[in-house]
């Protein structure tokens, strides 16, 4: 890159610059087209590969800023940091995050311009920066961490000084020290994203199969029943092209007679919208009762009216049919949709999932099967909100194990994260529900998908011009709306579908949340189930099996960091327990018992504990690295003394066999009341073998000292209890 501020070049020279000057583009660009320096808007979307990428995130509008100098700096900045490269500070920016920069940029230099006039960038000083920092903490909704990102833009301003045509910062702002801890911010590796409670997550995923498994049978029926009526309302329009206004009206009068003749003979009555819109309604004349409007939109498909084309002719005008319309209602009643489809029944309630559709409750059933598709796609595969909505279709297939026993569900999709701006090809290998959502969504999106010339599994699907291609950001409202969908035809006002939140409140749900759960179930809870149905242990081996568990993933790291913070969680429910009275139980419990009551004398009085729960784990964090949470007592790993190693070959010892667990003889085991369920179990087996008649003395001999060692282990738990 040739330094801005060396090159003599005229203002009109530098305006004709291309701004993609140096990244690579999508397929069918040519870089002489695309957007130059001095253009009022710059568009970016040709060098952005990323499928969700919303044109507002990757388009600036100059145009948009009053100020002059505001505008010339920004465009410096811009410029510079899309195609300028300083190893050690700061790689080129990726097109994709240039409205970000922007955004925080123009904060800046607006605050320059008000303080100073003009953005001057030779008048800047220290003292102005220090007032910049006060100015950003006075909004206390404004966290560190984002202060400190605001903070970067006067740290660029000095490192590219020397392509900046304004020459940049000729000081080092706050004298070198980094932008995050100026305000005092300090870095934490701990995952920020809320993981979704198991009451939230368990039912969005049991209600997303359903509507994938037995809930989109109908909704495709629906479409195609739609389509069928269409393509018979414009041969009906073709057949009347004909005839003269007062022969158009009088075969429509019969078509709507017939068809309530055909509402009558099936005792069903007139189709109703399911909600009213633009506040009308439809008032009985004799009871006074409100419901919403009649469904003319259906009624316009069985009697050929173009309503859209030729609104003079909409059935319900004076020159239609409305009375004949109002005496149907009266003699057949209301049915809610009114489209033929039958609907499936629930077998908990006996009823059908939900009323008959109509177009628009179609349309919006559509929109909940592909939030149903997603969740399930997001979740079960540990993929990133942009590797799942880079699916594309085709991009499922089924293959066997290599021993031929096992199928393998094999999904094709693009990995950004920590790759070039274009991302690289990458398999997900997965399970069964991940593999039926994929062909519902090659179905529900092909209509909206080919009407653009797209191959994407996740295309806005209503099919209008003016809307946008992929869904992007939109799926954050849309799988909200899902929840919300969920409680209005599931639940009730005292048990919704899907439970509420922290403060009663409606769970926010993000694409962030489906990996970091999953993540930490996975680690934390490998042998338990999804939504009742799906075992996580399942999840886990799909996902370690393919691209998800490879080291270019991330999702194994992600996992391992889920159980580091899954075992600290455990240990401080140990000390937790133990500074309320319990005691331990099992070989290890001494040793467990003596760390943890070290720890709280060296803490001091609970309510010091309580304060520095961060100090706490400190303390903890070589006993938490040995936990390993087991069903008949937890595991303090030290692999001198396992037992479980001692009874198996050819392993690195650097894990616990759980398989193996002597939990009443290991030195490492550890029992508390939590696991007593799983010994009451237990017993409870072994009282029911020793009653099998079949039994030979020597299986019954070592099943009665199996039963005496059980009993021991629930008397000891039950004395300390």
């Amino acid at each position: 890159m040739i330094r801005l501020a060396a090159v003599a070049s005229t203002s009109r020279e530098l305006d004709l610059r291309p701004v993609l000057a140096s990244a690579p583009l999508k397929p069918g660009f040519d870089r002489d087209t695309l957007s130059r320096y001095g253009d009022p808007s710059w568009d970016l979307g040709p060098a952005v590969f990323r499928e969700n990428a919303r044109r507002c995130h990757v388009t600036v509008h100059f145009g948009s800023v009053e100020d002059v100098s505001v505008c010339e700096t920004l465009r410096e900045l811009l410029y510079a940091r899309l195609n300028v490269d300083m190893p050690g500070h700061r790689k080129k920016l990726p097109p994709g995050s240039i409205r970000q920069v922007f955004n925080r940029a123009r904060r800046f230099f607006e605050f320059v311009r008000d303080e100073l006039g003009s953005v001057d960038l030779r008048r800047v000083d220290q003292q102005l920066l220090d007032r910049y920092v006060r100015h950003l903490k006075t909004d206390r909704a404004r966290r560190p961490v984002i202060v400190g990102h605001l903070l970067e833009v006067p740290a660029d301003l000095y490192a590219f000084r020397d392509y900046l045509p304004s020459g940049g910062l000729y000081f080092r702002p706050w004298g070198g020290q980094a932008p995050a801890r100026v305000d005092g911010y300090r870095f934490v590796h701990e995952n920020l994203t809320p993981r979704m409670p198991e009451e939230i997550i368990s039912p969005l995923l049991a209600w997303s199969s359903r509507y994938i498994t037995q809930f989109a049978s109908d909704i495709f029926a629906a479409r195609a029943e739609l389509e069928r009526l269409e393509a018979h309302c414009a041969a009906l329009l073709q057949s009347d092209q004909a005839l003269t206004y007062t022969e158009r009206r009088s075969r429509q009068r019969r078509r709507l007679q017939n068809y309530f003749d055909k509402l009558r003979s099936e005792d069903r009555g007139v189709p109703i919208w399911e909600s009213a819109h633009n506040g009308t309604v439809l008032r009985h004349p004799e009871t006074g009762d409100v419901s919403p409007p009649v469904n003319s939109h259906l009624l316009h498909l069985h009697i050929g009216i173009d309503a859209q084309t030729e609104p003079r002719m909409h059935i319900q005008l004076t020159g239609g049919a409305p009375r004949q319309i109002r005496a149907a209602l009266l003699e057949l009643g209301l049915e809610t949709g009114g489209m033929e489809t039958p609907i499936a029944i629930l077998p908990e309630t006996g009823k059908p999932w939900r009323p008959r559709f109509d177009a628009k409750t179609l349309a919006e059933e559509e929109r909940m099967l592909q939030a149903a598709a997603y969740i399930l796609c997001a979740y079960l595969t540990g993929m990133r909100d942009c590797e799942v909505q880079a699916m594309q279709r085709g991009c499922l297939s089924v293959t066997r194990s290599q021993d031929g026993m096992v199928m393998r569900h094999r999904v094709r999709s693009v990995a950004y994260k920590g790759r070039s701006s274009q991302g690289e090809p990458a398999d997900w290998i997965t399970i069964e529900p991940v593999a039926k959502a994929i062909e519902v969504l090659e179905r529900l999106s092909f209509r909206a998908a080919s009407a653009r010339g797209l191959t994407t599994l996740w295309p806005v699907l209503i099919a209008r011009s003016v809307c946008k291609d992929h869904l992007s950001a939109e799926i954050v409202r849309q799988l909200n709306h899902f929840r919300d969908h969920l409680n209005d035809l599931f639940g009730t006002p005292d048990t919704p579908a899907v439970p509420n939140g922290p403060g009663d409140q409606p769970w926010r749900i993000t694409t962030r949340q489906f990996r970091r759960t999953i993540a930490w179930h996975i680690a934390n809870r490998p042998f338990g189930t999804i939504a009742g149905m799906i075992q996580y242990k399942h999840a886990s081996v799909a996902a370690f099996e393919g691209y998800a568990g490879s080291s270019r993933s991330g999702f194994r790291a992600e996992v391992q960091n889920q159980r580091s913070l899954g075992q600290f969680d455990d240990l401080l429910t140990y000390f937790d327990e133990r500074q309320a009275g319990a005691t331990l139980s099992g070989p290890a419990a001494v040793r467990v018992a003596k760390t943890l009551d070290g720890i709280s004398t060296e803490l001091g009085p609970l309510p010091a504990m309580i304060a520095d729960r961060g100090r706490l784990r400190t303390m903890l964090a070589s006993l938490a690295r040995t936990l390993h949470v087991g069903v008949l007592a937890d595991c303090f790993f030290d692999p001198g003394t396992a037992a479980c190693l001692k009874q198996a070959t050819n392993i690195d010892g650097k894990m616990p066999l759980t398989a193996l667990c002597q939990p009443t003889r290991c030195p490492n085991a550890c029992i508390t009341a939590r696991h007593r369920p799983a010994w009451s179990r237990s017993a409870e087996d072994a009282k029911t073998l020793l009653k099998e008649k079949r039994l030979s003395p020597l299986q019954r001999t070592i099943m009665k000292q199996d039963l005496q060692r059980i009993q021991a282990v629930l008397d000891g738990l039950d004395r300390r209890t």
